[in-house]
């Protein structure tokens, strides 16, 4: 039987995020949830009124925790310093691309606070793609992009690398390596 007791934030999202990306949006709840925690349902129900709730605060929290990271990639003075940082920061949070394309599967609600953090969570979106855009911009004025490549097929490049299997199974620093590399001189010989 589960056990009345506390758990940090950290703790809960942590394991929020695991379940999702085990079991997904359908089948996240809060029974798995304070089971996986040792707790009750109802010590979840103290914080939060639904799944929903937890889930969009969590994904907030995400989002944020990317946002303070993708910040400083102004920190960075010319286009390949901000590529090297933009995919460490990437392979980072590799899993947030997944945890965020859950908002799609959140019906309208009529919740209070599950509509405020879809609003933050989507001021957010478009702030990141203004740092993104600035990103861009530099390669350009740098002449590091091709002209004819357009930004979002880019940018698509970069954040799909994530994706890319390790069949290799090299260590992460010299796969993140072999990936910017490709990125920045492609793959062609010539």
């Amino acid at each position: 039987m589960a056990r009345e007791s506390k758990f940090t934030i950290n703790e809960l999202y942590t394991t929020t995020k695991e379940l999702l990306l085990q079991h997904g949006y359908a089948g996240f709840h809060f029974g798995l949830l304070a089971e996986k925690l040792n707790v009750t349902r109802g010590a979840l129900y103290k914080y939060f009124d639904n799944k929903d709730e937890l889930i969009t605060e969590f994904m907030d929290h995400e989002m944020e925790q990317f946002m303070l990271d993708l910040e400083k990639i102004k920190m960075r003075t010319n286009f390949e310093e901000q590529l090297d940082y933009l995919l460490d920061v990437i392979f980072k949070n590799s899993k947030i691309h997944q945890i965020l394309s859950i908002i799609y599967q959140i019906p309208k609600s009529s919740h209070k606070n599950v509509n405020k953090t879809l609003k933050r969570l989507d001021e957010q979106h478009h702030k990141m793609y203004g740092f993104l855009n600035d990103f861009i911009q530099l390669g350009r004025k740098e002449n590091c992009l091709k002209s004819e490549f357009p930004d979002h097929l880019i940018l698509g490049f970069i954040f799909q690398t994530v994706n890319i299997p390790n069949h290799s199974q090299l260590p992460e620093e010299e796969w993140r390596n072999l990936v910017k590399q490709f990125l920045y001189y492609g793959m062609s010989a010539k």
